[in-house]
This record gives structure tokens, C-alpha cells and sequence, in this order.
């Protein structure tokens, strides 16, 4: 049941922070060097939809990791997955207390109603989020040290 546990895990985390990945890298740099109305459509809706999934991924990645320490403990692998699980609990913490304020702000903008300083605003999310997501990147490697380790 752990090397269960453990590919479940590794491949939810792992899929989690390709998408991290994908939104710090790619999806925000594009939305950010668009005109303004468009940017705002873009990022307005990208904080809706990802708002509504993200906290069950996050949140879900969290239990499987607590899961696959407490089924591991007393190995090497437990050390490894409690770490992991530590480092993704300090991603939803920090993702409840920082980033979901500037996200839930900015799903309500639209093309004709938007803050001056949305830009930095917007900036001020990105940069939140490249630190967010190399703790889920940490924690991710450690995952898969974890199922490794078996």
C-alpha cells in the first residue's frame, strides 16, 4: 500500500506544481505583456478559475503527503515525506494569508472596473507565487524522494 501511496502522491504533487510552474512561466508573463483591457480580462478570469481548483489541490496534495508519512513512519521515507508535508502546508498558509487577498481582488476586476495600481498589484502576486512555488518544488523533490525510498 505505500508504493500506492507514494505514486498517487508523487503524481498529484508532481502534476500541482507543473501547473505552478506553468502559470509563473508562462501563462502570467503573456497576460502581463498584453494591453491592459485584455490583461485584466485574462488575469480576472485565470484568478476565478483557478481559485475554484486550486484549493482542493493544494489542500488534497497536503493529506496524501501527511498520508505517506504517517504510512512510512520509523523509514527514511517519512523523513523525507513530513518534510515535504511540512513545506506544503507553509504553501497553503502563505497561499491563504498572502496570495488568495490579490486573487480574490482581482477576479472582481473587469475591463471597466480596475484598481491604478493593478499592475503592481498583479506583480506583487507574482512575486509571491515564484517563492510559493519553489517551496512546492522543494516539497515535490522531497515527495519523490519519499516514493524512492521505499
Amino acid at each position: 500500500m505505500p508504493t500506492v501511496l507514494s505514486v498517487i502522491t508523487t503524481v498529484v504533487v508532481g502534476l500541482m506544481v507543473g501547473v505552478e510552474l506553468s502559470v509563473a512561466f508562462v501563462i502570467n508573463p503573456i497576460t502581463l505583456a498584453l494591453p491592459a483591457p485584455a490583461s485584466m480580462a485574462a488575469r480576472s478570469h485565470g484568478a476565478r478559475m483557478m481559485g475554484r481548483a486550486m484549493p482542493f489541490w493544494y489542500f488534497g496534495s497536503l493529506l496524501l503527503t501527511g498520508a505517506l508519512a504517517a504510512m512510512t513512519w520509523g523509514t527514511t521515507a517519512s523523513t523525507a515525506a513530513l518534510v515535504a508535508a511540512a513545506l506544503l502546508a507553509a504553501s497553503v498558509i502563505m497561499s491563504i494569508t498572502l496570495l488568495v487577498p490579490i486573487n480574490n481582488r482581482s477576479a472582481s476586476w473587469t475591463v471597466d472596473s480596475y484598481p491604478e495600481d493593478w499592475r503592481e498589484q498583479t506583480r506583487r502576486w507574482d512575486n509571491l507565487h515564484y517563492l510559493r512555488v519553489a517551496i512546492i518544488v522543494a516539497a515535490f523533490v522531497l515527495v519523490a524522494v519519499a516514493a524512492v525510498s521505499l
